[in-house]
């Protein structure tokens, strides 16, 4: 987006520390002693037309929000065990990529793929850190670095938007994780009724990249922040994401 973004619909600046509970706190928490999970997604990337970086960010939130809203997931669901089990740990997602007979192989596997204007990503049911599928395992992790091939437009102010933090330089991989935590603590945030309007409008979002100052409106205004925890490419405490919904614009 263009530097000149305004902050239309923003609420005024106030405190906005992590909730005692928050599963991206850096101190140790509670939940550092339940048995870790990790929400896989694969990003189809082919060489000859890998997808647009912003496209890719916004199609694996979505594909985090498809995931937490699948009747599979709620409830007495399939996956319902172990999306309480990953959400009752650290929130921990792990982005890798596949082109060709891997991404074949990736999509014969339980999950749900969604698809963006030229990005594809599937998502997979939560999994014991150290439970891989072997079709999942092989897959790589680094390296994925995606380029927007032309000025991405200003956000819509009418729709949930991801703002990523300009201070802060992420692979795409990265970035996408970042935004699917954001777009988690967005659903958190909502009550039922707010849920399923997101879910039946088809989860509209977008992801963008503020301004210095707009982003530091942004970090004190309430919204919902991620702060990673530091396991990967980035400082302990980084605030990487404000999840900025209409519906949580107090």
């Amino acid at each position: 987006m263009s530097s000149d973004q305004t902050a239309a619909g923003i609420p005024e600046p106030q405190d906005s520390p992590d909730p005692p509970e928050s599963p991206f706190r850096v101190e140790p928490t509670p939940r550092d002693e339940a048995p870790q999970y990790v929400l896989p997604l694969v990003a189809r990337i082919e060489r000859a037309e890998p997808p647009h970086r912003t496209d890719a960010l916004e199609t694996a939130a979505r594909a985090v929000l498809v995931m937490l809203g699948d009747e599979r997931s709620l409830g007495d669901g399939e996956w319902a065990q172990a999306m309480r089990d990953w959400q009752d740990a650290r929130i921990r997602k792990v982005v890798r990529r596949a082109r060709g007979a891997e991404w074949r192989r990736a999509e014969a596997l339980p999950g749900i793929t969604v698809t963006g204007k030229s990005a594809e990503v599937r998502v997979f049911p939560p999994i014991p850190l150290d439970g891989w599928p072997k079709e999942l395992a092989k897959l790589q992790v680094s390296g994925t670095d995606l380029d927007d091939p032309e000025p991405v437009p200003p956000a819509d102010a009418t729709a949930p938007v991801l703002w990523m933090s300009p201070d802060v330089e992420m692979s795409a991989g990265k970035a996408m994780a970042q935004a699917g935590h954001g777009a988690q603590l967005a659903w958190w945030e909502l009550s039922d009724e707010e849920r399923v309007a997101w879910r039946d409008a088809g989860y509209p979002l977008s992801v963008r990249t503020p301004d210095a100052a707009l982003w530091r409106e942004l970090v004190a205004s309430g919204l919902p922040v991620v702060r990673d925890a530091g396991f990967t490419e980035i400082a302990p405490g980084s605030c990487t994401v404000v999840a900025d919904h209409p519906a949580l614009r107090r």
